[in-house]
């Protein structure tokens, strides 16, 4: 019975340390590209889940970028503003970190963006 017990909290222990590293909240170094293979960029950007939905925010090069996003610990889809620009982005998960691409509202070409976890 002991063994069980031991075997089943060791179970459940990995399942939720495998279920923490999958979900997107959390706060992440960014690396991207601009759309149309543009400049490149790094920042921060934080994910908290609030409720159905996740509060992330970005800031890169001093500006700072707040978006609403839906999804699991498989896939994560953004709309996002930071003065008159909005957009859209969605990412995979990738291991512990997400990788997806975006655009602008009105946009013809996307970029691409890395989240690594700190």
């Amino acid at each position: 019975m002991r063994h069980l017990l031991a075997a089943t909290t060791a179970a459940a222990f990995l399942w939720s340390a495998a279920a923490f590293a999958a979900d997107p909240a959390g706060n992440y170094k960014v690396e991207g590209t601009n759309p149309g293979g543009g400049s490149t960029y790094h920042g921060t950007v934080s994910v908290t889940k609030t409720g159905e939905t996740y509060r992330v925010i970005w800031v890169v090069a001093g500006t700072r970028y707040v978006g609403t996003g839906i999804g699991d610990k498989d896939f994560l889809a953004v709309s996002y503003k930071s003065g008159n620009d909005t957009g859209l982005a969605l990412y995979g998960a990738d291991g512990g970190n997400w990788a997806g691409v975006w655009t602008y509202a009105g946009g013809h070409q996307v970029g691409a963006e890395i989240w690594k976890r700190e």
